[in-house]
């Protein structure tokens, strides 16, 4: 598995555009492609929302690649 690690700058990314920032999609477009198809989970729980608020401290995951989220 591949770990990631983002450092965010204020209170919270849009999932689609935390894809795009660590570089597992070209563009947000992509991102809520990626999100819509049903395979992004966030805190190990399916997320369907392009647009979900994900803050420090959380862990998104897609494939074998691990986010996660610090402040």
């Amino acid at each position: 598995m591949q770990i990631l690690d983002f450092h965010l700058d204020g209170e919270y990314v849009e999932l689609n555009q935390l894809l795009k920032l660590v570089g597992v999609c070209d563009s947000g477009g992509a991102g809520k492609a990626i999100v819509a198809s049903g395979d992004v989970s966030v805190d190990g729980k399916q997320e369907l929302r392009k647009t979900a608020k994900i803050r420090t401290g959380q862990t998104v995951t897609i494939g074998d690649i691990r986010i996660r989220v610090q402040g």
